[in-house]
C-alpha cells in the first residue's frame, strides 16, 4: 500500500515539477495546467470502469426495463446513481413511447450522476464530498418520483413509434454495443478521458485568469454570487444544458470555492445528461417537456436553498459522520 501511495505521490506532482519551472508562462496558466494534467490518470481509471458498468449493462438493459417499469422511481434513482449517463438515455428513449412514469423519468433524471463524480473522485481534496451528494440526490429523486406520479395529472400525448433499430449511447455520444472489440475498452476511456481533460482545460485557464484579475477566491465568489438565494436558482438553469462540460464546470467552480455545495447540488440535480437531450428530440408533447423540465429546475433550486442556508440542519446529520459540506 505505501508503494501505491509513492507512486500516486509521484505521477500527482510530476506535472508541477515539470511545468512550475516554464518562466515565460504566466502564473494563472501554469496552474490551470498542473491542475489539468494532474487528474488525467486518474481520469483515466475511472472512466474504465465506467466503460465496464456501460457494458455489463446494455447486455442487461432489458432487466432494466423490467425492473423499472414495475418498480419505479425507488429502482430508477438507485440506477441512475451509478457514475454513467446511459441509464437517464435508456430512461428518457423509454418514457418517449410511455413504456415509464413521468415520475420514474424525473427521479432518475435527479439521481443521475454525470461527470462530476469522476472529476470529484480525481481531486483527493474534495472526494469526501461524493457520499453526500449520491445520498441527497438518490433521497431527493425517490420521493419527489413518487409524488410526481401521485399530484400531476397531466396525461402526455400518446407518441408515434418508431420501429427501428436504436443504439444506445454512452457519454461524449459514443454508441455501446454488445459485442465490443476488446481494444474499445481503452479506447473509449481514453477519448472520454481526453474531452474531460479539454473542458477540465478550458475551464480551470477562464477561472484562473478570472481569479487572478479579480485578487482573491472570496472575490470571484461574490461575483459569482456565492451565499445569495439566486446562485441556486442559476445552478439548476445551467445544469439543465444537456453536455458533460455542465457538471464538469460545476465541480471545478465548487472545487474552487466559488460555489456553495448547496448549487453545486441544485445543479447536479437537474444536470440529466444526454437523456434530457434524448427527451427534447423525441418527447413529441412539449408541454410534457415543459412540465419534467420545470420540476427538475424547482426541486433542484429548493434543495439547493436548503442545503446552502441548512435549513433542515442536514449539515449536522453528515458532521455526525464526519463529513463537513
Amino acid at each position: 500500500m505505501e508503494a501505491i501511495l509513492k507512486v500516486l505521490g509521484f505521477i500527482w506532482n510530476l506535472p508541477e515539477e515539470l511545468i512550475e519551472p516554464i518562466e515565460f508562462l504566466p502564473d494563472f496558466l501554469k496552474d490551470a495546467m498542473i491542475d489539468s494534467i494532474s487528474l488525467i490518470p486518474f481520469l483515466f481509471i475511472i472512466f474504465v470502469l465506467i466503460e465496464i458498468i456501460e457494458r455489463y449493462y446494455t447486455k442487461k438493459r432489458h432487466l432494466f426495463v423490467f425492473w423499472i417499469k414495475k418498480v419505479g422511481p425507488l429502482f430508477g434513482a438507485l440506477l441512475a446513481s451509478l457514475p454513467q449517463c446511459g441509464f437517464s438515455v435508456i430512461a428518457s428513449t423509454v418514457y418517449t413511447r410511455r413504456l415509464l412514469t413521468r415520475g420514474t423519468l424525473v427521479a432518475v433524471y435527479l439521481a443521475t450522476s454525470d461527470e462530476a463524480i469522476p472529476v470529484l473522485i480525481a481531486n483527493p481534496q474534495k472526494a469526501y464530498i461524493i457520499l453526500p451528494i449520491i445520498l441527497i440526490k438518490i433521497i431527493i429523486a425517490i420521493i419527489v418520483g413518487y409524488i410526481v406520479d401521485w399530484v400531476i395529472t397531466y396525461n402526455a400525448k400518446e407518441p408515434v413509434i418508431e420501429h427501428k433499430h436504436e443504439e444506445i449511447e454512452g457519454c461524449c455520444h459514443h454508441h455501446i454495443v454488445k459485442d465490443a472489440r476488446k481494444r474499445d475498452f481503452w479506447l473509449h476511456p481514453l477519448k472520454h478521458t481526453l474531452n474531460i481533460f479539454l473542458f477540465i482545460f478550458i475551464i480551470s485557464v477562464a477561472l484562473a485568469f478570472l481569479l487572478s484579475r479579480s485578487g482573491s477566491e472570496e472575490a470571484f465568489a461574490k461575483y459569482c454570487l456565492m451565499n445569495s438565494p439566486l446562485q441556486p436558482l442559476m445552478a439548476s438553469l445551467v445544469g439543465l444544458i444537456p453536455n458533460c462540460a455542465i457538471s464538469v464546470m460545476l465541480s471545478i467552480l465548487f472545487i474552487k470555492n466559488t460555489i456553495s455545495f448547496g448549487s453545486l447540488v441544485a445543479g447536479l440535480c437537474t444536470s440529466g445528461g444526454l437523456g434530457i437531450l434524448v427527451l427534447l428530440r423525441r418527447n413529441g408533447d412539449k408541454k410534457d417537456t415543459f412540465i419534467i423540465l420545470s420540476t427538475l429546475v424547482i426541486i433542484g433550486t429548493i434543495v439547493g436553498l436548503i442545503l446552502q442556508y441548512n435549513v433542515l440542519n442536514i449539515n449536522g446529520f453528515f458532521n455526525l459522520l464526519g463529513l463537513k459540506l
